[in-house]
């Protein structure tokens, strides 16, 4: 008894140690305050930007480095988290198919994991291929993506391509990770959404459902947690879909109808939460864009139910210090960048273009009403300027989009940097120029869609060169448009004949959506893109028109926007400082300036309003006969009995 009573003290004191152990690690796993840091639509802001009102500057990556060791060193168990959009917004982005540079620095600052966003396919499948490629074989540390419901065709598709699937399997891209951060256990996966889509109409993905997938997801992930860790982990989503000004959505619709997930971290439309929303025991961040803020959400576990224990978006500005390894990276990053492009054009990362006096429209202005832009009416300019340069041709109408501006410009001295960031976008490239032919009546149709549209698609608000217009907001929709003029530049105006072929120039966005208008409208609005000839341009056949200099490159939108700066010679031509009445927005109930030009739309409207005061007439005159009918028949003498 004496020999084997020690080993019987010693296996039980293994064994309650081992539980002990299991018992800790529970109480990691469900009780202890834990802390998930996030961003959301970066946009390759690797920089600070200026603040649109010239005081002050928002973002920028080392700054942003410096408050996420602050966090960390609060909380080391703490989870880095991005919601995708990582790419495409500054001069940066132009090494993403060579270099990867965005997923290399997030590496570097120690991102857990990310997603993609719609702009990680603006260079197309190619594109993309060749980054992930370019970021696994740089040899740094880089994110897992994720991405649960956004896959590239299979071998018998029409738009199977093998580079994309090949390159994706290699980075390790997946529906989901596991990851264990100080004891705690994180399920965390991707969801592309459906205007998210929309917007990268040539990714050439295949999109499941979101609901339906991101529910299989997370009941996989769960499984494989439980079974693998003996855990139920903390279900994070990475959604790409995005949260509307009133709290709700495509991510909001995600958390009611899907079980099981305790944070969507909510990015696209660059939404600001100051608090999370809560919906079917689901929180909902989002952090703005741009690198704006580090969002921080505590959380405990309360009887299997996470609440939030702490919340908050921090400032990443001038206040914060810069992190130095990351701005000494950063500093070979602009090395890189000036070598290898902005050499071609003449330019370098910081050089002074232009000195700014004047407040132009922020981003969200331009967004919110229906109104004449100083901001549109100098791009709109400069990419008119600068395709009647390159093709020696004159150009009627020069336009871009709300939906593509992507900043403002600054008051003070505005860089070249300023400029890309301002325009940075567009399909397979930096925004080329494209050079197209509209007939006169389509050209008339582009103008109604900029008075139409805007109430029901913001980012639809069109900012043109070369004509004048009004519209009457209280008009019959596809019929606001009252008056409408080419303006020449020697100040004259010209009549828009409906048979006549019109030169037309337009970033690369705008020239796929034109041509997507007949379709995206239901057949309502037809505007077909031709070449010089008249003949139509079909599908992203217009990529081919991009307008070339003389020595045969492509025109990029902020190379026509950056040239037309540096001609002004030193000071922002005074004419910005006003808008100069090209585009004229008015709201009367007058029924001349009603009914003036009146179409098909205003004449089926007058029809149908027609119709129901027809029919209401008939229904008071019924109602009316029929009381009469009633009061007559009680006043009516009757005759009396006989005796």
């Amino acid at each position: 008894m004496k020999k084997w009573f020690p080993r019987l003290l010693i296996l039980i004191l293994t064994v309650t140690l081992v539980v002990s152990l299991c018992v800790i690690v529970h109480a990691n796993q469900t009780e202890n305050e834990i802390t998930v840091l996030f961003t959301n639509d970066l946009h390759s802001h690797l920089l600070p930007s200026a603040n649109e009102s010239g005081a002050g500057e928002y973002g920028g990556y080392a700054r942003l480095m410096t408050l996420i060791k602050q966090q960390k060193a609060k909380a080391p168990g703490a989870v880095l988290l991005d919601g995708g959009d990582f790419s495409m917004g500054s001069l940066f982005q132009t090494a993403y198919p060579t270099e990867a540079l965005e997923l290399r620095i997030m590496g570097a600052m120690g991102y857990d994991v990310t997603t993609f966003g719609n702009h990680e396919y603006d260079y197309l499948q190619k594109g993309l291929a060749s980054m992930l490629n370019a970021a696994k074989n740089s040899g740094d540390a880089v994110p897992n993506i994720v991405c649960a419901n956004y896959k590239p065709a299979l071998e018998d598709a029409e738009n199977y391509h093998p580079e994309i699937l090949e390159a994706m399997n290699g980075y390790g891209v997946k529906d989901y990770v596991i990851i264990e951060r100080g004891g705690v256990y994180y399920a965390v996966f991707g969801i592309f959404g459906h205007d998210a889509d929309d917007c990268a109409p040539n990714s050439g993905m295949v999109m499941e459902d979101p609901v339906s997938c991101a529910q299989k997801t997370v009941d996989a992930a769960v499984s494989e947690c439980e079974k693998t860790y003996g855990v139920h982990p903390v279900v994070i989503c990475l959604s790409h879909s995005g949260t509307d000004d009133e709290g709700k959505g495509e991510d909001y619709d995600l958390a009611k109808s899907v079980s099981g997930i305790d944070v969507i971290i909510s990015a696209h439309t660059h939404t600001v939460l100051e608090n999370p929303i809560t919906v079917n025991d689901t929180l909902i961040v989002s952090a703005g864009e741009y690198g704006r803020y580090l969002g921080v959400l505590k959380l405990k576990n309360e009887n299997g139910r996470f609440s939030v224990a702490d919340y908050e978006l921090i400032a990443v500005d001038e206040t914060v210090k810069d992190d130095a390894e990351i701005s000494a990276l950063i500093g070979e990053y602009k090395l890189l960048v000036e070598k290898n492009y902005l050499s071609k054009y003449g330019m370098t990362f910081d050089e002074i273009l232009v000195h700014n006096t004047f407040a132009f429209d922020k981003v969200t202005d331009v967004y919110a009403t229906q109104h004449e832009s100083t901001l549109g009416n100098l791009f709109s300019d400069a990419y008119k300027q600068a395709a009647e340069k390159a093709t020696g041709k004159k150009v009627d109408l020069a336009l871009t989009a709300t939906g593509v501006i992507r900043g403002s410009i600054p008051i003070g001295n505005v860089t070249v940097s300023d400029v890309f960031n301002a325009a940075s976008l567009g399909v397979g490239t930096e925004g080329e120029l494209l050079s197209i032919y509209l007939t006169g009546a389509d050209l008339k149709n582009v103008i109604e869609l900029d008075a139409s549209l805007q109430p029901l698609m913001p980012s639809a608000q069109l900012f043109m060169s070369g004509v004048e217009y009004s519209f009457n907001r209280y008009r019959m929709i596809f019929n606001k448009v009252d008056y409408a003029m080419l303006r020449n530049d020697d100040g004259t105006f010209t009549a828009i004949e409906d048979d006549q072929l019109y030169h037309v120039v337009a970033g690369s966005y705008m020239g796929q959506m034109l041509g997507s208008v007949e379709e995206t409208s239901m057949g309502i609005i037809r505007i077909t893109p031709r070449d010089e000839n008249g003949n139509p341009i079909i599908g992203n056949d217009i990529f081919n028109y991009a307008v070339k200099d003389e020595n045969g490159n492509p025109v990029k939108e902020w190379y026509a926007i950056a040239s037309y700066l540096k001609e002004m010679k030193g000071e922002m031509d005074e004419k910005y400082a006003f808008p100069d009445g090209r585009k004229l927005v008015y709201s009367s109930l007058n029924p001349v300036k009603l009914l003036r030009g009146a179409n098909m739309f205003t004449y089926i409207a007058l029809a149908l309003i027609a119709v129901i005061i027809a029919a209401l007439v008939f229904a008071v005159w019924a109602i009316v006969k029929k009381a009469k009918k009633k009061k007559y028949t009680r006043s009516a003498p009757t005759e009396e009995p006989k005796a």
